[in-house]
């Protein structure tokens, strides 16, 4: 369908959606026609076709405009001040989430699949690349191995450079840079952060293309060819961004037991929203595993310095000036996620500082250069982390009723539900549908709760002041020797969930003698189950605080690689692998295995030939043996960390199963129950050691 024949069949399609909305109903004529349309969604969601999934974006795009069009037109009627000021900021929160509703629906509904360009067979014709590897205060044991892993890149050598740039201007990395053969660049000052680090790398260096890791970023040995192909093909692309693929745990999986088996946090922005983006040419740089064009950086003045999210406000940059973008979703590169709640919470604030700010200092709705669809995309970025104070306002509206009987939804306990419920019912099932294998019902509810409250001044500071705060870097690699709670950082929650909690209560008790109150006991049912509800989440979020030991200084890796062992007696046996770190090996145990001989190194066997690694054994049984490897030099290191970190294929997953909300809710709510039974069970612990050093001190 060309542009003209869609302009028509909108301008004939927009009175019978303007009459699907606008339309009133009272509540027995809109259960009706919200039944037949849930039903009727169900009915196309068996149909496994695109264009059947665009029609289900817009019934239930409709259906949310239908609610907040009742919503403005019929439930804005307050009895006092207080009613009013709560109402119309819940009304403004509803209103908030409608548009992040609609333009997610626009980012997602036409992902742009792209698969890898191959490079041409003439290396000649392969750019210059100069990949750059930006470090401040994190420790030598995090970036060794990205630099290393930079150096196994596939890329021709001569074509090829890796710079370690050090802002933190450490001897012990300007010897390592030296002894591995890499670019070592420092500069006199910190001056704008990360950015300004890329920026004073650029004067020095020639390449082409820029490629840029974060320190903990480690490339598998394709990256290039995959990535580079499309800038030679399209003279006016200036980015690839490929996903940030994380190897180790980020709080909510190492916390949550669920979480371990459900896609992560990051999934949906580094699978279909990405995805989108790159339909809309909108594609935002991430700040790590990505090229760039030089040339289009340098038309823009280099890495942009006006915010703490350089990344993102460069890619702006870039496509203002007419320049392409592209988002690869093959992981070829994986990092370190952050390994506390605390820390997660900082740098999701950064972010959210970030981007609030190029709100305020470049707003994509204003300026030349985009296309309404790419401006419509990074206003949704952008608008998503504001998200703090409408989900507090969710969390905590049903208090307004139970605790202090205050109606703040002028509208009876039946025509809210039967306008709500398909609302509610239609987003998430189309939701589901579309995103459903990188994004589990609820679980974004959970993502947001964590957050919330950590965000609000945040935000609300820089959009009145732009200009606050300062960048800070994510830490990495640390250990955690014991387990704690982190009630410092759950705080609020813990008090909103007490403050429901009591709600919930009382709104019993009102339901159970709602004759002697005088009050309508669906009006307390539908509070309560709101109520409920937010509890549950709540509940959820704080479990995350419980943070678990992390004692393991090198992440295991599942991949079998055949092994010979050498024992001291000059007996040799072959097993394989069954998981690798750069630390250590874990082998099936051979079936000639010599328990009493002592194990001295062993022969990893690749294709390229075998490398040679000594070691120690660290236990062993019938069916494996766990061994840890010796100090190396860091030759023989780098070609461990080929093996360990930079195969190829080291980081592809398979699918997540499909998602099913009922399912998704019951995880939800088993993992409350596990954070009740933990914490019982810790408390008991407890007690028994007390009662025990009692017993000890009296003795």
């Amino acid at each position: 369908m060309n542009k003209i024949g869609f302009y028509l069949l909108l301008l004939v399609l927009a009175p019978v959606a303007a009459v699907i909305v606008i339309t009133p109903m009272d509540s027995q004529k809109q259960y009706i026609f919200g039944l037949i349309s849930i039903l009727m969604m169900f009915l196309l969601g068996i149909i496994k076709s695109r264009k059947i999934t665009v029609v289900m974006v817009i019934l239930s795009a409709l259906m949310s405009t239908r609610y907040i069009w009742w919503r403005t037109t019929e439930t804005l009627h307050f009895n006092s001040e207080t009613e009013a000021i709560l109402g119309i900021g819940l009304y403004l929160a509803e209103l908030y989430v409608w548009l992040i509703l609609i333009l997610g629906f626009l980012q997602t509904t036409w992902p742009l699949k792209r698969t890898i360009e191959p490079l041409p067979d003439d290396v000649s014709l392969w750019p210059t690349v100069d990949v750059y590897v930006p470090t401040y205060n994190e420790s030598l044991d995090v970036v060794r191995d990205t630099v290393l892993a930079a150096q196994c890149i596939d890329y021709p050598r001569d074509k090829l450079k890796v710079y370690l740039l050090d802002d933190g201007k450490r001897p012990e990395f300007a010897v390592f840079a030296a002894d591995v053969g890499v670019g070592y660049i420092t500069r006199d000052d910190n001056s704008h952060a990360k950015a300004g680090n890329l920026n004073h790398a650029m004067k020095i260096t020639k390449g082409e293309l820029i490629c840029v890791f974060d320190c903990d970023h480690v490339a598998t040995r394709t990256f290039l060819q995959a990535t580079v192909g499309p800038f030679l093909t399209d003279p006016k692309l200036a980015l690839l961004q490929t996903p940030h693929y994380f190897y180790s745990p980020d709080p909510f999986e190492r916390n949550l037991r669920a979480a371990r088996t459900i896609p992560n946090e990051g999934a949906l922005f580094y699978g279909p929203v990405q995805q989108g983006n790159d339909n809309w040419n909108a594609t935002f740089f991430c700040g790590s595993c990505a090229v760039i064009r030089r040339a289009a950086l340098e038309e823009i003045g280099g890495f942009a310095v006006e915010t703490v999210t350089e990344d993102a406000h460069t890619a702006l940059k870039m496509q203002r000036r007419g320049w392409g973008s592209a988002f690869l979703a093959i992981p070829l590169a994986a990092g370190l996620a952050t390994e506390r709640l605390g820390l997660h919470v900082v740098q999701r604030t950064r972010w959210a500082r970030g981007m609030t700010q190029i709100f305020r200092v470049d707003n994509p709705l204003l300026g030349r250069g985009l296309k309404w669809q790419q401006r419509l995309c990074y206003l949704n970025a952008m608008l998503h982390f504001q998200f703090g104070l409408p989900r507090v306002v969710f969390l905590t509206a049903p208090l307004a009723y139970l605790l202090f009987n205050l109606n703040i939804i002028h509208s009876s306990a039946s025509l809210i539900f039967a306008y709500v419920l398909p609302h509610l019912v239609m987003s998430l099932y189309v939701n589901s549908r579309m995103n459903g294998r990188f994004r589990y019902t609820f679980w974004g509810e959970i993502y947001e709760t964590v957050m919330c409250f950590h965000l609000v001044i945040p935000t609300l500071l820089t959009l009145l002041s732009p200009r606050h705060g300062k960048f800070n870097v994510t830490d990495k690699g640390g250990l955690l020797d014991q387990g704690f709670f982190d009630f410092h950082i759950v705080r609020p929650h813990v008090i909103v969930a007490a403050l429901l909690a009591i709600g919930i209560a009382a709104g019993v008790v009102r339901a159970v003698m709602h004759d002697y109150f005088g009050v309508d006991p669906y009006v307390i049912a539908l509070n309560v189950g709101w109520a409920l509800f937010s509890l549950i989440i709540l509940m959820a979020a704080i479990a995350v605080a419980r943070e678990t030991r992390q004692v393991r200084k090198t992440i295991r890796i599942e991949v079998e690689i055949p092994v010979i062992i050498h024992y001291a007696s000059g007996i040799s046996s072959r097993t394989r692998t069954s998981d690798l770190s750069m630390g250590g090996a874990q082998l099936d145990a051979p079936d000639n295995r010599h328990e009493s001989d002592e194990i001295e190194e062993i022969d990893l066997l690749l294709q390229s030939g075998a490398i040679t690694i000594p070691v120690s054994k660290i236990s062993g049984d019938d069916k494996s043996i766990r061994l840890r490897f010796a100090a190396m030099p860091l030759a023989r290191r780098r070609e461990l960390v080929r093996v360990v970190l930079a195969r190829a294929d080291a980081w592809l997953q398979p699918e997540y199963k499909k998602d099913n909300a009922l399912l998704s809710l019951g995880t939800i709510i088993r993992t409350v129950f596990e954070l009740f039974w933990l914490t019982w069970k810790d408390r008991r612990g407890k007690g028994r050691a007390d009662g025990a050093a009692k017993e000890d001190s009296a003795a």
